[in-house]
């Protein structure tokens, strides 16, 4: 006896479906990409996408099956699709239930990098007002303890935090005193240029298991240029830096990042083959912000979003040819949104969650104390913009923090599955909400889509990737690689 029924048992038992909720957009030429609440996703050819929606599209078609499995349709052979997209839903949003993971310690403005596309207003390095005390420190830790997650990652960050390492190093011993009692995951993050690492700094880092974050430009040249010091040594620096790093605390103890400046935009090779040379195996090809001192010395305006996509698409180009070759090589942002399109993991970037990841995903606790949901709205603090400041560690209650409008107000308003034209985007589900660069770039929490910079680079980036894995089976299985993290 055969173990499995015959094939007709599979079809349904009439042509009649009934349309499951779905958004669609225009790809390319007349492929039209559609998708669900969940992220699931289907490109088909106008034509088709017509039957579709005509209720005309034939049981036994291939798409129609495809169709089927992903839950845009309901027929008499899938009565629980609306259970398994309830399914994926609470999947999807599960994330919420572990609120504020990431807790950004700022310990110094001071730095004696001068970098003028920095999105922080840094401060001299002889200006110890503006250092994180210990009194700060003590009620920044109370509040990070209360958060409900069972994860816990402390960020240090400046101007330059290493310019301030005895309180790091306070901060460090009362946190693991502290969670002794309620035994969380807890993890330690350094961000610095490097510039002033020392053998004993990363022996207390390598006790405690803490990794460091640094900078790297690109080549020498490049590097000087961009992030300016005193004996114009920034690059040497940063590259002695990383070796000790790796010397002391091991290999994969140290990650870098890049900023493309307008010097950056004919050069993503070079910059690539330095992260390569350096034995990287990724990188993220970032765009300027409009903050800090990048507004002040008008370095986010020097191009435009879309000489930036150019520079983004020829540098991935140039590494899907690396790994064709056979360097396996990674970029992150790719890599981010990929692990939402193909995944059922939400990998919890900021920028690209809805709701907003701005005091859900992260909290920022400033020098002086006050609380601000993301690093750029501590950011539009320090130019004078109090918009999002939450309130101040030693005059308010978490609940009187985590209950404030500056943090309700803007997440309620740019929730996208009820914002205009986010709504009914096919990219919502990969997308997210940036309250924070709308209100910085438009004074508008939601701003308008069309005229926003955020909507359309991360929507080419999506027609992009998706359309390079339509055409090169090679790319589709690298990307899937990197969905899953490998």
């Amino acid at each position: 006896m055969s173990k499995f029924q015959p094939l007709n048992f599979y079809k349904p038992k009439n042509a009649q479906y009934e349309l499951l909720p779905f958004r669609f957009s225009l790809l390319n030429g007349d492929l039209y990409v559609l998708s669900n609440f969940v992220g699931e996703y289907k490109i088909l050819q106008r034509e088709k996408l017509y039957s579709f929606a005509r209720h005309q599209l034939p049981a036994d078609d291939s798409d129609y099956i495809d169709l089927r499995a992903k839950q845009f349709l309901l027929d008499d052979s899938n009565s629980i699709a609306p259970q398994l997209l309830s399914i994926k839903t609470r999947t999807k949003y599960s994330r919420l239930a572990d609120f504020t993971a990431l807790h950004i310690f700022v310990v110094s403005l001071r730095c004696e990098h001068s970098c003028p596309y920095c999105q922080v207003s840094r401060q001299s390095e002889d200006r110890d007002s503006f250092d994180m005390t210990e009194e700060v420190a003590d009620r920044a830790l109370e509040l990070t303890f209360k958060s409900p997650s069972e994860n816990i990652k402390i960020e240090f960050q400046g101007g330059e935090s290493l310019l301030n390492f005895d309180l790091i190093k306070y901060i460090v011993v009362k946190a693991k005193k502290i969670n002794e009692k309620v035994n969380k995951h807890l993890g330690f993050v350094v961000a610095t240029n490097l510039a002033p690492v020392t053998h004993e700094m990363l022996l207390f880092c390598k006790e405690h298991d803490i990794v460091i974050s640094t900078s790297l430009d690109g080549p020498s040249d490049l590097h000087n240029k961009n992030r300016p010091r005193p004996g114009k040594n920034s690059y040497e620096k940063a590259i002695e830096g990383i070796r000790l790093v790796r010397e002391v605390l091991g290999q994969d103890k140290v990650s870098a990042l890049m900023t493309t400046t307008e010097a950056s935009l004919n050069r993503v090779k070079d910059i690539i083959d330095e992260y390569i040379k350096n034995d990287f195996d990724g990188i993220f090809l970032r765009h300027l912000s409009p903050y800090g001192f990048a507004i002040k010395t008008k370095s986010y305006l020097a191009y435009s979003t879309e000489r930036w996509l150019d520079f983004y698409k020829e540098g991935l180009q140039y590494i899907i040819e690396l790994n064709k070759a056979g360097t396996r090589f990674r970029e992150y942002y790719a890599c981010t949104i990929l692990s939402k399109m193909l995944t059922n993991s939400d990998p919890g970037f900021v920028d690209l969650m809805n709701p907003s990841g701005m005091g859900i995903a992260a909290i920022v606790y400033n020098y002086d104390g006050s609380v601000h949901p993301s690093d750029e709205s501590r950011m539009l603090a320090e130019m004078g913009d109090n918009t999002f400041r939450m309130g101040n560690v030693l005059e308010n209650t978490y609940e009187e923090i985590f209950s404030s409008e500056a943090l309700v107000k803007p997440l309620e308003e740019s929730f996208t599955l009820s914002a205009p034209m986010c709504s009914d985007c096919a990219f919502e589900s990969f997308c997210g909400a940036d309250p924070v660069y709308h209100y910085a770039t438009s004074k508008d929490f939601l701003a308008k889509k069309p005229e926003s910079d955020f909507c359309h680079r991360n929507m080419s980036i999506f027609k992009y990737l998706i359309c390079l894995m339509e055409e090169d089976p090679f790319v589709k299985r690298l990307f899937i690689r990197w969905a899953h993290g490998s």
